[in-house]
């Protein structure tokens, strides 16, 4: 199998456009998360967690292009998020993947105050939810109060940028606080991770770790992987301490050594019965490849230039094995993703988070620095 090395990323980036062109006019005013054997995506409550990610690969278009239906497109998406958190709604530790690509770009891009005002209040929001005993920011809503999960790694970066954007540190303080929990209890000495750890949210101790949507409490949810290596990448940009960079670099270091001969990762690195039969997860391919071509602009050469490369062999296979090239009519970019296998849900489907990620990672191999996360 082939990776991006004697490939055009340029080339990549002008059959994204294609597709992009294709789902503005499929999409309207949806937002998506799932497309299944039909290739239409659904559409979702805004509070959904991946309301963000439609918005957010319109900004980069718009970023890289400058093409203005990619902003008309883009553009009210934190009003529409912001209306929501007005009423009843069931937000929670997610609202990083909805306001930072939606109204924290918006603002980078267009300066525009409101969008930066909505970002603030999300992050003001997120920041709430940290529980001071535990250090942890508490994941989804009911009655799980204790419960914190893998994938709120990725949204401290809405709480840095905030930090660095109005002056209060309190919300670094916070976001450094989760991110020291993650390392204390998420990331395994091998590099692998738990997807939730479960703590008395009265006393702050942990209570056990719970397996979530990777195959059981010991093994190793590959998108859990991403988001790990992502999140203690974005970390060490952010706060320049090396624990974090060396944390993204073992689980990244773990996620490499485990991946399959094409390179695109099973659901779960550590599944009881074996790996032979179980679906692949795209979307944690591409989330890791974009984390991967954080850490190799983090780290000095030559040891960056194993993970760019590495970045590049999936996405490589992503672009040659798990696209939607061929099918015109198909909304979605790439297939076969995994959504939650233990509960039967979105296996073999195509993600909007594996598309964002495919596509943030390919503008990054064009040059786009204005990052999101």
């Amino acid at each position: 199998m082939s990776g991006l090395k004697g490939l055009n990323a340029a080339a990549v980036w002008e059959q994204i456009g294609l597709k992009l062109d294709v789902m503005i006019a499929a999409m309207g005013e949806k937002s998506p998360h799932v497309a299944g054997a039909t290739g239409k995506y659904d559409d979702m409550r805004l509070d959904w967690w991946t309301s963000g990610f439609w918005p957010g690969m319109l900004w980069i278009a718009y970023d890289i292009t400058g093409a203005e239906r990619y902003k008309k497109a883009a553009w009210n998406w934190d009003e529409r998020l912001e209306k929501l958190m007005l009423q009843a709604n069931n937000f929670d530790h997610d609202v990083g993947f909805q306001f930072l690509p939606t109204a924290a770009i918006k603002y980078k891009l267009t300066g525009d105050a409101e969008a930066r005002r909505r970002a603030l209040y999300a992050a003001n929001f997120l920041a709430g939810r940290f529980n001071l005993r535990g250090k942890f920011i508490r994941a989804w809503n009911g009655d799980k109060h204790g419960w914190s999960i893998v994938d709120t790694g990725m949204n401290l970066s809405l709480l840095f940028w905030a930090a660095s954007e109005s002056g209060d540190p309190r919300f670094s303080h916070i976001a450094q606080e989760h991110a020291n929990t993650m390392l204390n209890y998420f990331i395994r000495e091998d590099g692998s991770v738990h997807h939730i750890i479960d703590f008395d949210p009265v006393t702050g101790e942990i209570a056990e770790a719970i397996g979530g949507q990777g195959a059981g409490p010991d093994s190793a949810w590959s998108r859990g992987a991403a988001w790990a290596l992502y999140g203690m990448a974005n970390t060490f940009r952010y706060t320049g301490e090396p624990k974090y960079l060396q944390a993204a670099q073992r689980v990244a270091n773990f996620f490499i050594a485990h991946l399959p001969e094409d390179q695109v990762p099973h659901w779960d690195f550590r599944v009881e019965t074996g790996l032979e039969g179980e679906p692949r997860d795209s979307s944690a391919g591409a989330c890791a490849a974009s984390g991967l071509l954080e850490l190799a602009d983090l780290l000095r050469e030559p040891e960056g230039r194993c993970y760019r490369m590495a970045a590049e062999r999936i996405l490589g296979s992503l672009y040659e094995n798990y696209g939607t090239w061929d099918l015109p009519t198909h909304e979605a970019i790439l297939l076969q993703g995994t959504g939650h296998k233990p509960a039967g849900q979105n296996v073999n489907v195509s993600l909007i988070y594996g598309d964002y990620f495919f596509v943030e990672a390919i503008a990054k191999l064009n040059g786009w620095s204005h990052r999101i996360f």
